[in-house]
């Protein structure tokens, strides 16, 4: 039998998303969100909510555009970092020792050592609550090539992303295989 445990912002799983933009100064800034996820196939988007607060918020508000880098296991302890220190007192990527790079299709960096990037345009602006979610149309996706697979694709497995668990305020490394999506499921007939 279910428990009720309350309303609460619980969901497996919970992305781990490195948010980098540009200042009014044109400084790069990345922050880590998990809010987040895709939203949209045509055109192919991506919503991130962010809290006012956050020194981000208002770069993607004066610039329009974001990037979503997604971590390897590797950097799992900058990814950390990002989330806790704020752009408006530290440059993170001087702390970190990673490397801005300057996008060419949107006014936002992305991160160099991390294996892949979606280069984004605000399209929706969504004022929710303690929140405002913003909603970025893909205008390209960057793949490190040792990380792409079947069909030059990103492969899980070698991208090696992690997620956060919300209740924890852990991180996960990504689980074993359980079969093809549209087609385990094909096993099931009706009746």
């Amino acid at each position: 039998m279910k428990k009720s445990i309350g309303a609460k912002t619980i969901v497996y799983p919970t992305p781990v998303f490195i948010v980098g933009t540009y200042d009014e100064a044109g400084e790069p800034n990345v922050m880590t969100a998990a809010w987040g996820g895709i939203c949209c196939s045509e055109p192919p988007c991506v919503a991130v909510s962010l809290r006012k607060a956050t020194y981000s918020y208002g770069n993607i508000i004066a610039n329009r555009a974001f990037t979503i880098n997604i971590a390897s296991e590797t950097h799992v302890k900058e990814a950390d970092y990002f989330g806790i220190v704020s752009g408006k007192n530290k440059n993170k990527f001087s702390a970190s020792g990673l490397t801005a790079v300057r996008s060419n299709l949107v006014n936002a960096p992305y991160v160099k050592e991390f294996p892949l990037v979606l280069e984004c345009k605000v399209l929706h602006i969504l004022e929710i609550g303690l929140h405002t979610q913003f909603v970025g149309e893909i205008l390209d996706v960057k793949a490190e090539e040792e990380v792409l697979g079947e069909n030059d694709l990103p492969n899980i497995n070698k991208i090696k992303p992690f997620l956060f668990a919300p209740i924890r305020h852990a991180y996960f490394g990504i689980g074993n295989f359980l079969g093809e999506a549209f087609s385990i499921g094909t096993a099931i007939q009706d009746d």
